[in-house]
């Protein structure tokens, strides 16, 4: 059963594995809920040192450049809450124990109404750095609620009301977000680092490629949202029993 009924929060939490992965997976969401008043923070879990097919690319610049894109990308959705990165290295996050703590961490810091991550239980996923973020993301929100885990956090317990998965193999919400398509292919542009690598521009002053992503990123929200009444729509698995 799919459902297309969500309200919006006003706060939200995007987790995700490396920059530019939540504008992919929900940036016209956030587009739309920041419109409507939604606070929408963002943790981005690794560097995004490995964001190149440069062989002599200066990873450490690559860093930097591509945490003021995550911000300048936030802007473009008008998120008006917090990005901040955990840092771990590129193509080696891992769920552990200590990464569950930090992303415990943030949840109460921040005390989103909603989680947004990667689903990471979607089969036959090529990068490992999805998937871990995924769990991260699920195994965060259960230390961020009970009071005795991580006490020494000295924080408040914080129990979100939803999460949303996108990423999904199985989704059972779809959202329009509608007017919303152009802000998203927007705060992706603004990942010019991986223009490239994700975005098939390999010429950013080339405006009839930027024309061909815009397009192709229009196409796959029509193609969500059609077969539920919706100009534009993006995919979620709801797990609201938290």
């Amino acid at each position: 059963m799919i459902s297309t009924d969500f309200p919006t929060p006003a706060s939200a939490l995007a987790i995700a594995a490396h920059p530019d992965d939540a504008e992919f997976g929900c940036g016209a969401l956030v587009a739309r809920w920041s419109v409507a008043g939604c606070v929408i923070h963002h943790l981005i879990c690794t560097d995004g040192s490995k964001g190149s097919w440069d062989v002599s690319a200066d990873t450490a610049a690559l860093v930097a450049r591509r945490q003021d894109e995550q911000r300048a990308a936030a802007a473009a959705l008008g998120a008006t809450g917090e990005v901040r990165f955990l840092g771990e290295l590129d193509g080696e996050l891992e769920a552990t124990l200590t990464n569950r703590g930090r992303v415990a961490q943030v949840i109460r810091e921040l005390q989103p109404e909603v989680v947004l991550g990667h689903d990471p239980w979607t089969r036959w996923r090529l990068h490992p750095d999805h998937r871990e973020a995924g769990l991260l993301a699920v195994d965060g929100i259960v230390a961020a609620r009970d009071p005795h885990f991580f006490p020494e956090h000295g924080l408040a317990h914080h129990r979100p009301g939803a999460l949303l998965l996108f990423e999904s193999e199985e989704p059972n919400l779809v959202l329009d977000v509608t007017g919303a398509e152009a802000a998203k292919a927007a705060a992706l542009e603004a990942h010019v680092s991986q223009f490239e690598t994700t975005m098939e521009i390999h010429d950013e002053a080339d405006e009839a490629q930027r024309l061909a992503f815009r397009a192709r990123i229009a196409d796959e929200l029509a193609e969500t949202g059609g077969p539920h009444g919706f100009a534009a729509a993006e995919a979620f698995r709801l797990i609201d029993d938290l």
